[in-house]
């Protein structure tokens, strides 16, 4: 199948690579900073997730703290003022329903605020080594340009790799999709002369590349 041949050429390129949330192994940690990346760069989210578990590395102290103090310790991330209040108001749900400890399920994982799937699966396998597929804008991109797929949305590109994928491939996917297309498969002017998948990839919707 196509996508063996991807992947394993993907895992020989970025295999021992880790992305900034995958840094953070304990579910917790990993729905925080999987929060605090949204709209930020990856290495601003590393040093502001740092700054925050330093202080707080658990619901139960983050809960001591006020917004306010949360949004100052994850400065400059992205919307940080709004996800001060998020990541006090999670974690306060968390304490008061289960323990300080998210849930390992999606549908639960998806009723605290402003959690999406991409988010909720990220938990699931990063966090809780659960096989599921976490869908960004680089594993939407990439799997349609490379013609796994032929899907329009995040959420239509989870459930068809799901369909077509076997299960022992679905936690790594974005992490090696992610760290590809920030490097090689970017969105504008993809690097394909420089790309490991150069000769099996149908470069559907790439109109210049370098």
């Amino acid at each position: 199948m196509k996508f063996d041949i991807i992947y394993h050429k993907l895992e020989e390129l970025y295999g021992e690579q880790l992305c900034a949330v995958d840094k953070f192994k304990t579910p917790y940690k990993v729905l925080i900073s999987c929060i605090i990346s949204l709209r930020t760069k990856d290495e601003v989210t590393e040093l502001a997730s740092k700054r925050l578990f330093k202080v707080a590395p658990a619901a139960q102290n983050m809960i001591k703290l006020t917004s306010d103090e949360i949004s100052r310790l994850i400065y400059p991330a992205g919307f940080y003022r709004r996800k001060g209040k998020q990541i006090l108001n999670i974690s306060k749900i968390l304490v008061e329903k289960y323990n300080g400890i998210p849930p390992d399920n999606i549908e639960a994982l998806l009723k605290l605020p402003g959690v999406g799937r991409k988010t909720a699966n990220l938990v699931l396998s990063a966090g809780f080594g659960k096989n599921a597929i976490c869908v960004d804008t680089h594993v939407h991109r990439i799997s349609n340009r490379t013609g796994i797929i032929n899907t329009k949305t995040p959420e239509e590109t989870e459930y068809k790799l799901m369909e077509n994928l076997s299960k022992k491939y679905w936690k790594e996917i974005n992490h090696l999709m992610v760290l590809h297309g920030k490097a090689i498969c970017t969105p504008i002017s993809p690097k394909c002369s420089q790309c490991v998948l150069n000769n099996i990839c149908e470069k559907i919707d790439v109109t210049k590349s370098r």
